[in-house]
């Protein structure tokens, strides 16, 4: 796995590369990062049964100028806090939501930020053109997590045999996770990864006038 310190990373550009100053800085960046995470979750439309947010294009955003390690670390520590119960989550937090219909989303966001950050680990953020293409691909992992666990709750829903909500189709329960998990987010999120891909090309620009 590529090191975090490469110059190839926003990150790697920026940081300090002393040993005293490094770690006290990754674990800044981190804690920071999983911050951006948190309010990107509460800037979101109320859509049943998963909300629509600007994670993943926070998660993008973080993996491109983090690469994979750190990209990793941020994500793994914001679902730690949001699991033990700080409301960093669209709608809370809690061991509880692990049986929301939106918690694979929050799973899939560790591969498709191990996947974006590893591209950038490579150079390949200063591309527009191949760091779009791996956002998509990263993007439809996530969407896969979605759209799996969306299905297995649904599933143990039904099983329950408690009160249905309206969103949960018994009959079609492929088509209820489609509905629910894949389908009203496709065109947001290639707009969302484009303005990522964006984003973190005009920032390598920037930096390279500076240099």
């Amino acid at each position: 796995m590529a090191s975090t310190s490469t110059t190839n990373t926003v990150f790697g550009h920026l940081v300090p590369q002393t040993a005293a100053t490094r770690i006290a800085t990754r674990i800044t960046t981190v804690l920071l990062g999983s911050v951006v995470l948190a309010l990107s979750a509460k800037i979101s439309v109320p859509v049943l049964p998963v909300p629509v947010t600007l994670q993943t294009l926070a998660v993008a955003l973080l993996a491109a100028a983090f690469g994979a390690r750190m990209a990793l670390a941020t994500v793994a520590l914001y679902l730690v806090e949001g699991l033990s119960g700080l409301p960093v989550f669209a709608t809370g937090g809690g061991l509880d939501y692990v049986l929301r219909p939106s918690f694979g989303f929050l799973v899939g966001y560790l591969p498709m930020a191990y996947i974006i950050g590893a591209a950038a680990d490579r150079g390949w953020s200063k591309s527009i053109v191949k760091m779009a293409g791996v956002m998509l691909v990263a993007d439809a992992v996530a969407f896969t997590f979605g759209f799996a666990w969306l299905l297995v709750v649904a599933n143990v829903l039904l099983a329950s045999g408690a009160q249905l909500p309206g969103w949960l189709a018994a009959n079609d329960l492929v088509g209820t996770a489609l509905r629910g998990a894949v389908l009203p987010f496709i065109g947001w999120d290639v707009l969302k990864m484009a303005f990522a891909a964006l984003s973190v090309a005009g920032i390598w620009q920037v930096l390279r006038r500076k240099a």
